[in-house]
């Protein structure tokens, strides 16, 4: 159940360190009633995504996880050196959404900084649809295909090059443990 309800995206390994992606449960919103071409509609915003972070072999006064360069505010699990964070993100543009005017978030890129020497020890992306940008024609014939496209959404690869600042994580008090990129959708994306 805890695999079909939270697939996970993918794995990276940097040095001792393990950075894990689990898709997470996100609330989508009702939003007000539409007049449509047959009726009236009750559109649902699912533009909203939500991804789980797990880290093992962190050392918390030195290294820090960014996605799209903000520090994600990662939580003890209680295991020395295991820390979570959540990341909510806008996944695509929906005609009819909750916050219309907050640009696309993704490709997600994750890195793992050295805060002393300013530089991504490795990273990885995380897409939403397929990382060429390509649609698929029809559905996936069975859940090894589902699979299949599921895994592709995720490259071990992109991390941020060169001198890198990232600032101390923003704790907000209506969600600790979640980077809500809604938040920050003014510095570019």
């Amino acid at each position: 159940f805890f695999e079909f309800r939270f697939p996970h995206i993918g794995r990276m390994q940097a040095g001792s360190m393990t950075l894990d992606l689990r898709a997470a449960i996100e609330p989508w919103h009702v939003l007000g009633e539409e007049s449509g071409a047959q009726g009236t509609a009750r559109y649902v915003d699912s533009s909203l995504e939500r991804i789980q972070i797990k880290v093992q072999g962190l050392v918390s006064e030195r290294y820090r996880i960014s996605c799209n360069g903000i520090a994600l505010p990662l939580h003890s699990t209680g295991t020395h050196g295991e820390y979570v964070a959540g990341v909510r993100y806008k996944a695509w543009g929906a005609h009819s959404a909750l916050h219309p005017t907050i640009g696309v978030h993704t490709p997600l890129t994750f890195d793992l900084v050295d805060v002393w020497n300013r530089k991504s020890l490795g990273g990885c992306t995380y897409h939403v649809s397929h990382p060429g940008g390509r649609n698929y024609d029809t559905f996936p014939v069975n859940a090894n295909e589902a699979e299949a496209r599921r895994i592709a959404r995720f490259v071990k690869q992109g991390h941020s090059q060169g001198t890198i600042d990232v600032a101390a994580p923003i704790v907000q008090a209506e969600h600790p443990f979640t980077l809500d990129l809604r938040q920050f959708s003014n510095y570019g994306w």
